[in-house]
């Protein structure tokens, strides 16, 4: 799987002609699937409003909105109800899952919950946008100061195919986000690698090979 985490969704030219690298051919011609299950888990963001303003594209992340060819909505938690042929030809089929913000572990309990998890090794050639908690849920932890609900087996660990961890929206002092000190507090409590990025950027992934795009700024808390 590519991996295209971003912050805030694709907000400038630079991260948009990554996915498009990514995709292998325009936005114009490539189907996606959207992925609002994260929204309904975290209390300021869902269920309601927000969630329909990202399935619909009129919310101020571009994600749905970008002019795909087909766009479909993949909601996590009704797959366990479903027989698999109903839904896993759709997933395959997709060139791009976006998958929405909201709480990471909720995400993650209905991504293995859901059997979409035991997937994605086969989906190779499917970009993976991640807005937020879509981007972290790929990371192996998230720490405490990300954790808003919590799965029934207890388990806060995050699915790992990436090896870093990141702290989303970063904004400069007094700006909605985090600020750089609350980054470097959430930093020291991670294990692994951390990086702070803002709105503006977005860490492309694939076969491993870690690359940033911005137009904004990032920052590289510990190795």
């Amino acid at each position: 799987m590519k991996l295209l985490l971003t912050s805030g969704g694709v907000s400038n030219p630079s991260i948009r002609d990554s996915l498009v690298e990514l995709l292998g051919k325009p936005i114009e011609e490539s189907t996606a699937l959207c992925i609002p299950t994260g929204m309904y888990g975290h209390p300021n963001v869902g269920p309601g409003v927000r969630a329909w303003q990202f399935i619909s594209g009129t919310s101020e992340n571009p994600m749905v909105d970008l002019g795909w060819k087909s766009m479909g909505v993949l909601e996590l938690t009704a797959l366990p109800s479903l027989d698999e042929e109903r839904w896993v030809p759709r997933v395959r089929e997709a060139d791009c899952l976006l998958v929405g913000g909201g709480d990471v572990l909720y995400l993650c309990h209905w991504m293995r919950e859901s059997g979409l998890v035991d997937m994605l090794p086969s989906l190779t050639e499917t970009v993976w946008v991640g807005l937020s908690a879509g981007s972290m849920v790929m990371t192996p932890v998230v720490g405490e100061d990300f954790i808003q609900w919590r799965p029934p087996s207890g388990d806060t660990s995050t699915l790992g195919l990436v090896d870093f961890s990141i702290c989303p929206h970063l904004a400069a002092d007094g700006k909605p986000g985090n600020s750089m000190a609350e980054a470097q507090e959430w930093a020291a409590t991670i294990p692994n690698a951390a990086y702070a990025l803002d709105d503006q950027t977005a860490i492309k992934v694939v076969d491993g090979e870690v690359e940033w795009v911005s137009e904004g700024h990032w920052q590289q808390l510990h190795a």
